[in-house]
This record gives C-alpha cells, structure tokens and sequence, in this order.
C-alpha cells in the first residue's frame, strides 16, 4: 500500500509518497511528471517516513543544509538510477552540468553516455529536492530544465547560496 500526503513548501503545493516503509515520491504540484509513481493504489496518510521527510524539508525551506535523508527507494531502470546516485553526490549549494554527469558514468561503466538521456533520467527523479536533480545545469551554466519549473530550479539554488 502507498500513502501520501500533501506538503505546503514555499515555493507551492508537494505531494508526497511513501510505501510502507521508503519514501518513494515527492513532487510539485503542476509539474511535470507529477504523482509519476508505480503506485496503483494511494490512501492519504502521513506515515512515519513521511513525517521525516516534511522534517526535513522543513530545515532544507529555512536555509539549513539537513543530513542525507536516505529513507527512501529509488524505482526506475539501471541507468536512472545510476544518474541519480550521481545526483545524491553533488555537495549543497553547488551545481554540475548534464556533460558532468554523463561524463563520470561514462568512466564508471566504460560506455559512451548520451547528455540528452542524462537530462531524461534527471527528469524522472521522482523524490525531487532529496535527491537534488535541481544542482543540474547546462555546461554553459544556464539552467536547463527542471520538472518543478525553472523558477523554482532557480529557488531552490538561491536557497542554497544563502
């Protein structure tokens, strides 16, 4: 059984998605993507999990940089996932590039990696801020792309940078 619930961040409406035990999801209202899950059933609930992940939300929202949160579960195919254990590396308030990234998988598996499929795994992260798809940028440093919205990418940056 999945459980959500809804989480009021100051940059709009969240819904978030737990099983059981993980968090699985946590996505913008409106955005793209959105409420993208494996779930087939969802009940609103906030589970213990959940409570830990509005936690932390709450002191990533004032500024803070909050320990890993790593009561979560990634569902995706090999490569997606691969992409964002890459992601959950990239340090609070700094930024890589989609090349960056497809760049360092390419030295880790020994095969060619395509930026653009970087930039569609990115985009599926389906527990958005935890897992910072946000600190992705274009190798000119512009930003590119982001299922929340480009101004709440350029938020969430700014929040960082304090």
């Amino acid at each position: 059984m999945y459980h959500i619930y809804d989480y009021n961040s100051p940059l709009g409406k969240m819904m978030l998605e737990s099983d059981e035990k993980y968090l699985t999801g946590i996505w913008f209202y409106g955005g793209k993507y959105f409420g993208e899950s494996n779930a087939k059933e969802r009940t609103e609930r906030c589970t213990p999990v959940i409570a830990e992940a509005v936690s932390w939300l709450n002191r990533y929202f004032k500024g803070e940089n909050p320990p890993p949160f790593s009561e979560f579960r990634m569902t995706g195919s090999d490569f997606q996932v691969a992409v964002w254990k890459v992601l959950l590396s990239i340090p609070y308030g700094e930024t890589v590039s989609y090349r960056d990234i497809a760049l360092r998988l390419e030295r880790e598996r020994g095969a060619r990696m395509s930026c653009q499929a970087v930039g569609n795994a990115v985009g599926h992260n389906k527990i958005s801020i935890i897992i910072p798809c946000h600190r992705v940028i274009g190798t000119d440093g512009s930003l590119r792309g982001y299922a929340g919205g480009i101004d709440r990418k350029m938020a969430l940056l700014n929040l960082e940078k304090g």
